[in-house]
């Protein structure tokens, strides 16, 4: 996985915490593995609805630093 790109929950909510790699290759939430944990993804896993909603919060993010610049 590429340092510096961005992790989603299943729903598209963006991940900025904690994460680790499974044995089988996949990211989950949190330092380590708990009954708690949950799958990560990136842009381009995630369908539907929640690829709309990981789009619109990065392009949310791009507008905020072109404002500031």
């Amino acid at each position: 996985m590429a340092k510096g790109v961005p992790h989603f929950l299943k729903d598209g909510t963006e991940h900025t915490g904690q994460f680790h790699k499974m044995s089988d290759g996949s990211l989950h939430t949190g330092k380590t593995h708990t009954s708690k944990s949950a799958a990560l993804f990136h842009l381009n896993e995630l369908r539907g609805a929640s690829q709309k909603k990981a789009i619109n919060k990065l392009s949310g993010m791009k507008s905020d630093k072109a404002k500031k610049t």
